[in-house]
């Protein structure tokens, strides 16, 4: 069975360099315990408490020399892929806070984050327009979110829908966002019936204080690993990546049994996926 790692680290604010050497050295750490897939925070290479001026100017193109460096990492190491976070420029100038997979051949994909919360550099980034993947690697059939998008049921839902079998999500929790660790990532995971790796920063950035705690969590959300709440640590977990695709759970046959999928009723939520706000206009009136 494939093994994944959840990195806990503290980047350094504005130190790109830094960071990539340290995420260089954890990368082959990592390899020697045989694991294939590795999940840094958000912001792992630039930090995330950045104003404006200080995103535009660390900002790097995706794919670009930081994924270079981490593509060769990964060939030299032997993992199948590594998913750091960062902020990436694109053509038109335009800031994402993205997550990049990457692995020994190149980016194999890159997710910028879709829900943005008045907080840190996401105040000032433009918020990301898809939710690609899953995507199909050796080690299974990934997907990727980031830190805030897991507060909201859909965007895990399409994926998991698509086929995603883990979800990886590189998280900056700061110390007031418990509700993660102790219940969302837990229900986000059963809900859909899969795996899911958050590796959360810790440590200090301009007055904010950040959470640790990073999980592992099964498909029927249970905990399989969980980080301290203080200090760098790596979480291990060697999983089934087909466990996810069995949605069907029966506790006692013919008496109780649920099929997490197709016990689903798609034509009640239709509005889910109407351009009508249904809650602003409400608000409104």
């Amino acid at each position: 069975m494939p093994r994944y790692a959840a990195i806990q680290m503290e980047p350094i604010l504005l130190d790109p360099e830094a960071n990539l050497e340290k995420i260089i050295s954890l990368i082959h750490q990592v390899s020697k315990r045989g694991t294939q897939i590795v999940v840094f925070p958000e912001c792992a290479v630039t930090g995330y408490a950045l104003s404006a001026e200080e995103a535009a100017a660390i900002a790097e193109p995706i794919p670009g020399p930081h994924t270079d460096i981490l593509s060769v990492a990964c060939r030299e190491a032997g993992l199948v892929a590594v998913v750091v976070g960062t902020i990436e420029k694109d053509e038109h100038d335009r800031l994402f806070n993205t997550a990049a997979l990457v692995g020994p051949d190149g980016l194999i994909a890159r997710y910028r984050k879709t829900h943005l919360p008045y907080l840190g550099v996401d105040r000032y980034l433009a918020a990301g327009d898809t939710l690609p993947g899953p995507f199909e690697t050796s080690a299974g059939r990934l997907g990727m979110l980031i830190c805030y998008d897991l507060r909201f049921p859909e965007p895990i839902r399409v994926l998991a829908l698509a086929g995603a079998q883990v979800i990886l999500l590189p998280t900056a929790w700061p110390r007031a966002a418990t509700l993660y660790p102790e219940f969302i990532a837990q229900s986000r995971a059963s809900e859909n019936g899969l795996y899911l790796i958050a590796a959360n920063r810790v440590g200090e950035e301009r007055g904010t204080h950040y959470l640790g705690r990073s999980v592992i969590v099964g498909p029927d959300g249970e905990m399989l690993a969980e980080a301290h709440a203080e200090g760098e640590e790596i979480l291990y977990v060697e999983i089934d990546p087909a466990q996810s695709d069995r949605k069907q759970r029966i506790f006692v046959p013919n008496e109780y049994e649920l099929d997490l999928f197709n016990d689903r009723r798609p034509e009640l939520y239709r509005t889910l996926s109407t351009e009508t706000d249904l809650f602003r206009e409400n608000v409104q009136h």
